[in-house]
């Protein structure tokens, strides 16, 4: 399943897409945790009693200026949470 975080406003749609099945599997340890540098996941556990990632509720309004550090921009390559997870698991929508 592929759990959806985020906003759409006048400027563009801000989402993070965690496909819940990769990050059940997860082999990198929840390593998405600590990769984000504003500590925006946590793990919550689903409606099937799997333990998976979500973005916190305190960031889900604001990803599109949170996330911005990290962005290419910003000197990056690759998004930190991305990078740190099963592959696939998180993507941007923006």
């Amino acid at each position: 399943m592929i759990a959806n975080y985020g906003y759409k406003d006048g400027s563009g749609e801000y989402y993070i897409s965690i496909d819940t099945d990769n990050c059940i599997d997860c082999s990198a340890g929840r390593a998405c945790l600590t990769a984000c540098p504003k500590q925006m996941f946590e793990t919550m556990t689903d409606d099937y009693d799997d333990e998976v990632v979500a973005v916190k509720q305190s960031f889900r309004r604001t990803l599109g200026f949170d996330c911005a550090d990290c962005k290419p921009a910003s000197g990056y390559d690759s998004l930190p949470c991305s990078t740190a997870c099963t592959p696939g698991a998180i993507k941007h929508s923006w």
